[in-house]
């Protein structure tokens, strides 16, 4: 073959290799929630999947999976085919996978493509309204003066309000607050109203409403910078407590070795549905906040930083998943 037929036969194989791709999607798109239906992960999940069955010629189907945390779901997209049509909507709780669950039979991080981080919610710190702290400085020095002697409640052991705690309490000076886990936030927050619990972190949607009615005292939130929704209360930093910034975020992944073209479909997907008018004031009722590094590299840039963050604060606490 000379040059020019070289040439021509180049010239050709982009289209040609595209051509012999099959179509995405041709089917129904599974996202595999490993949350249950109703909560605080799946309410954001289910309304992107209904935008992006509007953007899409294929319908996004949510699907909760739950089981041992999140591994039961995550495990089934890990073994997906790599074709784009089955999902992860995961949160913070995927970048913990492998200090929490060292025995895993798939890799949180080489089976999985990030897609696209959509946007992170923080927390709000609530302290019982009878503890005689009204900032959260005068309540480091509550602890500082009685360590062991308060407890603080979380939703669950490894949670994001569990970590969220305790690195709030690392960064104040290794305070020592006692943890009492339960079965979901809902749970725990009558014992801090009671006063069975000194403190309860929680996310910034379900604590709030407690602050408002006065309820609960709030000393701080865990963002970088004050919420819309609640101008009056500071960030952790500006309280005194620096570099305790942390999230529960919202993230989609891909099977690992997912088509370059289809993961940037479905980004390009995914990031259309959240610059919808509708979407965004549900979520900001939600007081996520959307990231603008929506692109797959910006995703797996975070994750990797999560779970850096993370594992130093599980080793340091000692956090153990029975």
């Amino acid at each position: 073959m000379n040059r020019r037929s070289l040439l021509a036969a180049a010239a050709i194989l982009p289209a040609t290799s595209l051509r012999a791709q099959p179509a995405w999607p041709n089917q129904p798109i599974r996202l595999i929630v490993p949350f249950a239906a109703g909560g605080p992960t799946d309410i954001p999940a289910r309304l992107f999947a209904e935008e992006v069955s509007k953007i899409l010629p294929q319908r996004v189907v949510v699907e909760n999976r739950t089981g041992a945390g999140v591994v039961v779901g995550t495990e089934a997209v890990a073994t997906a085919p790599k074709d784009g049509h089955t999902l992860l909507y995961s949160t913070i709780a995927h970048s913990v996978l492998r200090p929490l669950f060292p025995r895993l039979s798939f890799d949180p991080v080489a089976d999985f493509q990030p897609v696209a981080l959509l946007g992170v919610i923080p927390m709000i710190l609530l302290v019982n309204k009878d503890l005689p702290a009204k900032t959260l400085q005068e309540f480091v020095a509550l602890c500082r003066a009685k360590p062991g002697q308060y407890d603080y409640g979380s939703s669950g052991v490894g949670g994001a309000v569990h970590l969220a705690t305790e690195l709030l309490l690392k960064r104040a000076g290794d305070l020592r607050v006692n943890h009492i886990p339960y079965r979901g936030s809902a749970a725990g927050m009558p014992d801090l109203l009671s006063g069975r619990l000194a403190m309860f972190m929680d996310v910034a949607a379900g604590g709030l409403p407690y602050a408002r009615r006065g309820d609960a005292r709030p000393l701080g939130i865990s963002s970088a910078a004050r919420l819309p929704q609640a101008p009056d209360i500071p960030t952790f930093a500006e309280a005194g407590v620096p570099n305790a910034e942390s999230y529960t975020w919202h993230m989609v992944f891909a099977p690992a070795g997912t088509p370059a073209p289809v993961v940037q479909a479905i980004n390009a997907a995914f990031n259309k549905a959240a610059a919808e008018e509708s979407v965004q004031r549900r979520l900001t009722d939600l007081t996520m906040t959307l990231r603008s590094d929506t692109t797959p590299e910006a995703a797996t840039r975070w994750l990797q930083d999560e779970i850096m963050k993370w594992e130093t604060i599980i080793r340091d606490a000692g956090i153990k998943v029975d």
